[in-house]
Order: C-alpha cells, then sequence, then structure tokens
C-alpha cells in the first residue's frame, strides 16, 4: 500500500510518503479555461433550455444563465480541471435535471441546478456517505454543489488512500465535475508529549487515524502529498488535543505550529486551523490568540461557529468579532442547540441556537468569498445522507434571506 494504514501499534515508525506519492501519482491534469466563445454560448443555451424543461418551466420563465456561472469556468487567470467529455460538461452544470430525461434523482423529485452563491459552497462527502461515488452524485444532482472537501472515503481516511484508491477519487472528482476545497487531515489532533494526558485524547482511532506525536511529521507529508493530488493546496489541521491548563506548554505549541507553517509554506501549502472543541483552539477568542501567535501568512482559519457554540462561546456575533477576518480561510457550517442539562448537541442546520443568516452577511461585508462546507454532524434524520439532505435544504435557507445568493 503507498498510504499504508497507522494504527497504534505502527506508532514509532515513520515514512516519507510525500516523496513516493509524488513519483508514482501525477497532479490533476489541468488547464487555463478559455473565455466565452459563440460555440460555448450557443452550447449553454440549449443545455440550459433542456435544464428548465426537466424542470416544468414554461418558456416564459426561462432565463439565460451566464456561461461564467459554469463551475467549470474561473475567474481569468485560475486554472480549473478541464472537461473531459460532454457527460462531465453536463454533470459541471448540475447537469442532473438534462440527465432526469433518462434516469432523475433517487429521491424521485426533479434534480437541482448548481447554486449561486459569493461563497464557494461545499460540504464533507462522508457526512453524506461513505461510497464516495454516491456522495458526490447527491452533492452534485441534489444539493447543486460544485466544491467538496475530503476527510474519510469508503470508510478510510484520505491520507491514508493507496494509489489505485486515489486515482479513483481523481476519476470521479472529474466525472461530477468537483473542485476540492481541502484535504480534512487529522494533523495533530494528537497529545502534546509532556503534558497530561488529554481526558479529550481518544481510546479508538478516529476517522480512520490514530497518529502518536512523533508521527505528525509524516502526516504533514501525507497530507500534502493528497492534496496535491487531487489538485488542491490548502490542508485542514488542530492544535493538539485540549489541556485543562494549556498555559505550561502553550509557547512550544505556538512554536511547532510556526514551524509546521513554514513546511508547509515550502510546499505552496496553506494549513486550515479549525477551532475544534477537543482541541486548544476551540472558539472564536482561543482562535484570534493563536492567529496572533503564529503570524505564519499561509496559517488560515478555519472557523466553525458550531464548534464555539458547543464550546459554550456565543459564535456569533461575540467569537466571530474577536477573528482577524483577513485570516479566515475556510468555514464549516453546523448547527447546535442548547439541552436542559446545559450540555450541547448537534442540529440541522437553521433548528440550533447559532445566527448563521447574522455569520453569513457579517462574513459577506468583510470581503469573504472563500470556500465554506456544511459539516452536518446531527444524525437525526435517520441516516447521514437523510440528515445531510434536511441539513443543507436548512442552510440553503439560511443563504438565502442572508442575501448571498444568486
Amino acid at each position: 500500500m503507498l498510504l499504508r494504514y497507522a494504527s497504534r501499534r505502527e506508532k514509532g515508525k515513520s515514512t516519507c510518503a510525500e516523496s513516493a506519492v509524488s513519483r508514482q501519482l501525477s497532479p490533476v491534469r489541468s488547464r487555463t479555461i478559455v473565455g466565452e466563445n459563440k460555440a460555448n454560448k450557443r452550447e449553454s443555451f440549449f443545455l440550459q433550455k433542456a435544464l428548465f424543461a426537466a424542470s416544468g418551466s414554461t418558456p416564459s420563465e426561462w432565463k439565460m444563465i451566464p456561461f461564467r456561472n459554469c463551475p467549470y469556468r474561473g475567474k481569468e487567470g485560475t486554472t480549473m480541471q478541464a472537461c473531459e467529455s460532454r457527460r462531465h460538461f453536463l454533470a459541471a452544470l448540475g447537469g442532473a435535471m438534462a440527465s432526469s430525461f433518462f434516469w432523475g434523482s433517487r429521491s424521485g423529485a426533479a434534480p437541482l441546478l448548481p447554486v449561486s452563491s459569493r461563497f464557494k459552497l461545499s460540504v464533507i462527502t462522508d457526512e453524506i456517505a461513505e461510497d464516495f461515488g454516491h456522495a458526490l452524485e447527491i452533492a452534485s444532482k441534489e444539493f447543486g454543489l460544485g466544491y467538496v472537501e475530503l476527510r474519510t472515503m469508503w470508510n478510510k481516511n484520505v491520507i491514508n488512500l493507496d494509489e489505485k484508491e486515489t486515482a479513483e477519487v481523481r476519476r470521479l472528482l472529474g466525472k461530477f465535475g468537483f473542485q476540492v476545497t481541502d484535504i480534512a487531515s487529522p494533523l495533530f489532533k494528537t497529545d502534546w508529549p509532556g503534558a497530561p494526558l488529554s481526558k479529550y485524547s481518544p481510546k479508538a482511532p478516529q476517522f480512520g487515524v490514530d497518529y502518536s506525536f512523533a508521527q505528525q511529521e509524516e502526516v504533514l507529508e501525507r497530507s500534502i502529498a493528497i492534496a496535491k493530488a487531487v489538485g488542491t493546496d490548502r490542508v485542514r489541521f488542530f492544535d493538539f488535543w485540549r489541556q485543562d491548563d494549556p498555559k505550561p506548554f502553550r509557547e512550544a505549541m505556538d512554536a511547532k505550529l510556526r514551524h509546521t507553517a513554514a513546511r508547509a509554506a515550502s510546499k505552496k501549502i496553506t494549513l486550515l486551523l479549525e477551532n475544534e472543541i477537543a482541541c486548544n483552539t476551540a472558539t472564536g477568542a482561543e482562535a484570534a490568540r493563536t492567529l496572533q501567535a503564529v503570524q505564519s501568512p499561509n496559517l488560515k482559519l478555519n472557523w466553525d461557529p458550531g464548534n464555539a457554540a458547543y464550546r459554550g462561546e456565543i459564535a456569533f456575533p461575540d467569537g466571530f468579532a474577536k477573528i482577524p477576518k483577513d485570516r479566515i480561510g475556510h468555514v464549516h457550517c453546523k448547527d447546535v442547540v442548547r439541552k436542559p442539562d446545559g450540555t450541547y448537541e448537534w442540529a440541522a442546520m437553521g433548528r440550533g441556537l447559532i445566527d448563521f443568516v447574522g455569520q453569513f452577511r457579517a462574513l459577506a461585508q468583510a470581503g469573504y468569498s472563500g470556500t465554506m462546507s456544511l459539516e452536518t454532524h446531527w444524525r437525526g434524520a435517520g441516516s447521514p445522507e437523510e440528515s445531510s439532505r434536511q441539513s443543507w435544504a436548512g442552510m440553503k435557507e439560511l443563504l438565502g434571506e442572508a442575501g448571498v445568493l444568486g
């Protein structure tokens, strides 16, 4: 296996995964998408007529959607994965409506047109299903998304995929016309050496991995390698399992974060620090402190209002107000409710206590136009797929209310 699974029995072992991957996996082929020409406009127009016809719209309701809204067409000077076939072009347009002439969606309802937003909307695929192809189909045809975040697939962590599995991931991303926002790696989800064992340190692997502190360099190498293989330059990471009193170790931990950011910068990788309930940076206030201590330009925040609220902070507006807005590099979306006993549990988007309408508006007003992923977590609808379906519906409604769609 190119990227072998690391269990507790493997702690202390180390391999240089990045060099092995770079030798055996070529980067995702990309090309610069050229500007609109008459043929593109003509094809876009006739495809959209078919899409609206499939949705049951009348001719008077048809409205030409600019070709620039096709997920495959980037801003001037950007590169995006090339459409390999007409079938992929249909997928990139959310072409489930056109294809519904032939098979329709799983739920029996007409599939949706791609969602247009000032944000690059995404979903963590394993929140829908571990079957990666099925998760992409739902995200494309039902959710209308053009981006996905990768954490696990086929019950295997993304950084442990072998060469064949990585090739299959790339094939499926191309089939459905997706770009990858970032690799949701487990980097630094580990205990700090010399500190008391954290009460949040898991007794079993999380998301298919369990690496020791000594193996974190390997985790970084693997994360960078798989990021490059799937065409992204961003890797999510954490701030070590939470200590009741991190002060005696804080300076050393900050130095490690700075060192790691420098390592990533040498590979042209941006690190996204997630404020995680079980880690030392969990809230907006704690994120502001860490960002102040670690000024590396390629270290940005993966702002997660749900995690901050779960830790007891009023995520918006209080936690958000403390964060330097120019350091936000990614956003996770999940909602929470507070139970009568004072503890928290996950909720579908729009059914919890977080003011996401205000949060979305504030992000837009701050000039943020980056990636934003649904990270459902809630399982109240009986299955990950249905729970994510309902949570996405809630998120889309909130985005619309905030005026950041279209």
